[in-house]
């Protein structure tokens, strides 16, 4: 028989065979502070400013020629062109230039991805005499601007005859020392005794390498990717140096032709440059959320 406390306890409010407990009494809502207003207010302000230019370049793609630059600024066209879309095809070699696009812009990526990581690792987990000073030189030719060795790489390239040909400017873009350093501050966070334990159970420095280490910076790679393609395919110098025949234009070359001395046909060129932003547009938004995450854990440790 249960004990007159015990069945007290049962018949409190709250306890089983009691029925169910008053809810708890909500929260007040929090409302957002002025500060958290003001900044989002700074952001989507700013959002906005960084969104015209392509909503008028869209806009812009769907003109007659005399009505890209009509005043007053029409943002919505009255009757939008959508056969320049077709038109840009037809008169223009946009496949060949796209197809040469693609393929400096992902053999530059995997070669920056390559050559970057290796070096990374050997500045991070390595241990050899002068190997702080040397990644500081290294990282020090970011500050050269590219103007001025731009001759002697091209006479470089002459010399050993790869001008007008795409190997010049995948010889040239190969290697960064930008990817060197946002890979290297990644290795930095990974812990050395993962490393030292690696070696003590006979791995060797590039087994550490393919094995541990790339596995382990799956996001510093993909922010390294997603700007080495962009960079990649927006570069227009570099391209104009080297690539002469047609054949070899890519579509930043190839929206040049539309300028000729005595006029310009800035509709299909917002259309082409349309039909440019596109791709990067979409591997951005695919490869975002390891862009950041890349980016935000590379500066945690210097």
């Amino acid at each position: 028989m249960a004990a007159p406390h015990a069945l007290t306890d049962l018949a409190a409010p709250g306890t089983l065979g009691a029925g169910p407990a008053a809810p708890p009494e909500r929260s007040a809502m929090r409302l957002p502070t002025p500060g958290k207003v003001l900044g989002y207010t700074v952001l989507v302000v700013a959002a906005a400013g960084l969104l015209l230019p392509f909503f008028w370049m869209v806009s812009s793609s769907l003109k007659t020629a005399n009505g890209v630059f009509s005043i007053p600024v029409t943002w919505f066209p009255d009757s939008p062109q959508w056969a320049n879309y077709v038109e840009i095809w037809r008169i223009s070699d946009m496949l060949v230039w796209l197809k040469n696009t693609v393929f400096l812009s992902v053999v530059v990526t995997v070669l920056q991805l390559f050559t970057g990581s290796f070096a990374a690792y050997g500045f991070a987990k390595a241990r050899f005499p002068g190997r702080n000073l040397l990644f500081l030189v290294y990282i020090g030719t970011i500050a050269v601007p590219w103007q001025a060795y731009m001759i002697p790489q091209f006479i470089m390239m002459s010399e050993v005859g790869l001008t007008n040909t795409p190997w010049a400017v995948i010889a040239l873009q190969a290697f960064s020392a930008f990817g060197v350093f946002l890979m290297r501050q990644y290795y930095m966070t990974i812990p050395d005794e993962l490393c030292e334990a690696a070696r003590v159970d006979g791995l060797s420095e590039y087994g550490i390498y393919f094995r541990i280490m790339l596995p382990l910076s799956v996001p510093a790679l993909a922010s390294l990717a997603l700007l080495t393609f962009v960079t990649t395919w927006n570069d227009y110098l570099g391209p104009l140096i080297y690539l002469r025949d047609p054949d070899l234009w890519t579509i930043q070359l190839g929206l040049k032709s539309f300028v000729t001395d005595y006029s310009a046909e800035h509709a299909l060129i917002m259309t082409g440059s349309v039909l440019s932003v596109v791709p990067i547009a979409v591997v951005f938004l695919l490869g975002q959320k390891y862009f950041v995450q890349g980016v935000a854990t590379s500066g945690l440790k210097g």
